[in-house]
């Protein structure tokens, strides 16, 4: 009898650890919302950033080198585009990443490192603005796919427990990418 028990108690202990690792790979609601969030200002924020460009404004280069906020909003149109069309079924069945990755630094990395325009990274061929939309279409685009990034935040699950590696940041896990 004892026996019978102390096996149950092993196999309780260890289904306890594997849900406890199974729920660790989950985002908290608290990053949820507060990844939602962010999703909805930066896109606020994009859409009163270009009310009422007229056709010029959209089309202005400060410089021969630089984009004009037209090729700025198509380009954020193609990374969220590359995001639901391409990276969210891969992230789905990624591998894990290393169990002892310090996600909240990287986290925190993102945040700091991604809005910062200091330093000029050139974007890879494929997410150079090309003029493929004209700019309310980019933006269109753009608001549509952010809606998809938005679902599958919310309705994702083990948002932790898949990764894939960014050219510039590293692994980074599907909340992450979000």
């Amino acid at each position: 009898m004892k026996r019978n028990f102390m096996k149950l108690a092993f196999a309780i202990t260890l289904a306890l650890c594997f849900a406890a690792s199974a729920a660790a790979q989950d985002i908290t609601p608290a990053e949820r919302d507060k990844a939602l969030l962010y999703l909805g200002d930066t896109r606020n924020q994009l859409v009163e950033a270009v009310k009422g460009l007229s056709e010029a404004q959209w089309k202005f280069k400060p410089a021969p080198d630089r984009w004009s906020v037209g090729e700025v909003v198509e380009h954020l149109a193609v990374l969220e585009d590359l995001f639901v069309n391409h990276l969210c079924a891969q992230l789905r069945t990624a591998p894990a990443g290393r169990p002892d990755t310090d996600v909240k630094n990287v986290d925190a990395i993102i945040l700091a490192k991604v809005p910062d325009r200091s330093t000029k990274v050139q974007a890879p061929d494929n997410l150079v603005p090309t003029g493929r939309w004209r700019p309310q279409a980019s933006l269109e685009r753009f608001l549509d796919d952010r809606r998809e990034t938005a679902n599958f935040l919310t309705s994702g699950t083990n948002l932790r427990g898949h990764v894939l590696n960014h050219p510039a940041l590293g692994p980074l896990d599907a909340y992450e990418w979000c």
